[in-house]
């Protein structure tokens, strides 16, 4: 493993509470139409940079973004829909220095035999959300 580690999403709300950043790498059209993680009982925002595009295609400025939006120094815990994306986002944060979690299921969580992703995730384990 090359980041700091995998929290299940009750140990991502208490790293967070703590005073880690929340990155979201989802895609805009993922913020705009699942929803986000509220923060605001923690009195803090998630910082949101995808990690690539509706396309697929890379976020070419993901390290630029994230340097820009989070001092050097502190924690990340980072969100993607099911907990993929995320990893790759924190191996790169954590090879530009930072200190990086992978929040395991992801906002979404994995799907059921449905395709439904109502299994787990942020949201399917009642932390806040808008």
């Amino acid at each position: 493993m090359s980041y700091a580690g995998d929290l299940a999403p009750a140990q991502a709300w208490d790293k967070v509470a703590a005073g880690a950043v929340l990155v979201d790498v989802r895609t805009d059209g993922e913020w705009a139409h699942i929803g986000v993680p509220d923060l605001s009982a923690l009195d803090a925002e998630p910082v949101f940079i995808q990690w690539s595009h509706a396309t697929g295609r890379p976020n070419p400025d993901f390290l630029a973004e994230l340097q820009q939006a989070v001092p050097a120094g502190r924690e990340l815990v980072i969100l993607c829909r099911s907990g993929a994306r995320s990893i790759a986002a924190a191996e790169a944060a954590t090879a530009a220095g930072y200190t990086a979690f992978n929040v395991l299921e992801g906002f979404e969580g994995v799907p059921d035999g449905y395709g439904d992703r109502i299994v787990n995730g942020w949201k399917n384990r009642r932390l806040p959300w808008k």
